[in-house]
């Protein structure tokens, strides 16, 4: 049996009744350990992390997709991150990089679970992806769940790999798929111009040309300050310290000062790792110096 984490996205942040639903179906599988919840009102998104081993996780991630398509209408839902999905995306990331195989017949499998038994259409993304066309989510979800109502089957990108070419009335289509851990990463300006958080976006993100493995977009928050939103993809490649460097140059330049920054989720022990390495200029320290990772080393 192979130990997976799961790091399903639901386009829901405000209401927290229906949040802890969610996470309940998953915390209710035995064998499944509940990691994580968190949301975000401006998003009006959650994230939920558990682990566990390959069927137990499977059937949790079921469970929560099918309570998602229960009490979340995207007809009625409205927030500031992308979604074409009442649980937008359900990722599956082994703990042991030798161990994506298992994670992509995960994704498989309950892909063709939920279009079956729940009439939710699904893509299948990054690592599971069965066409070139579905590796980048991006391409996938578009303009989100308004526009996939309409093109949804016209073309590749477009086609679901399980599941009938029609969005579900309510729940819109889901995203599975299997990746390296990825980490969600917002970085918030001290300013209102919204017009500098999306330059600075674009001018960072590899699709325009930016910094390999960092996708972004810029927001507006709820208090009026603005956001550079971000998925970095690979950690190794471009790390957390790299991108605030690279926001804070920017900003700089046009008299604005980062206010804050926020992790959303777990982040791997690696990341922060390199996280000291850097921001220490510590070269030579290594997981084997993290007082909590060498207690675990000699308990486990």
């Amino acid at each position: 049996m192979t130990l997976i984490e799961c790091i399903p996205n639901f386009s829901e942040g405000r209401r927290p009744e229906v949040i802890d639903q969610i996470a309940a179906a998953v915390d209710g599988v035995d064998g499944v350990s509940l990691l994580d919840v968190q949301s975000d009102p401006t998003h009006n998104r959650c994230v939920i992390t558990f682990v566990g081993h390959e069927e137990p996780i499977a059937e949790a991630a079921f469970r929560a997709i099918a309570r998602a398509a229960d009490l979340i209408d995207l007809n009625q839902h409205e927030g500031a991150h992308p979604r074409f999905g009442a649980t937008d995306v359900c990722p599956f990331v082994p703990l042991r990089s030798e161990e994506m195989p298992v994670c992509v017949e995960t994704a498989h499998r309950l892909a063709g679970r939920v279009a079956a038994e729940l009439g939710i259409p699904a893509f299948l993304y990054e690592d599971a992806a069965r066409m070139p066309e579905h590796a980048n989510l991006t391409v996938i979800r578009g303009k989100g769940f308004e526009e996939m109502r309409e093109v949804i089957g016209s073309q590749p990108a477009k086609t679901p790999d399980e599941g009938e070419a029609r969005v579900h009335a309510t729940a819109g289509a889901v995203a599975i798929g299997a990746r390296f851990p990825l980490i969600a990463f917002n970085v918030n300006l001290d300013s209102d111009d919204l017009d500098l958080a999306r330059r600075i976006a674009v001018e960072i993100r590899e699709k325009d040309g930016g910094m390999k493995c960092v996708k972004a977009i810029g927001l507006r928050l709820d208090d009026g300050a603005v956001q550079v939103s971000m998925n970095l993809t690979d950690y190794r490649v471009t790390s957390m310290a790299d991108v605030v460097e690279a926001i804070g140059r920017r900003a700089g330049a046009a008299g604005v000062a980062i206010r804050e920054s926020e992790v959303v989720g777990l982040l791997p022990q690696d990341a922060l790792v390199r996280l000291a390495q850097s921001a220490l200029h510590a070269t030579g320290f290594t997981r084997d110096q993290v007082l909590e990772a060498r207690v675990l080393d000699t308990l486990l």
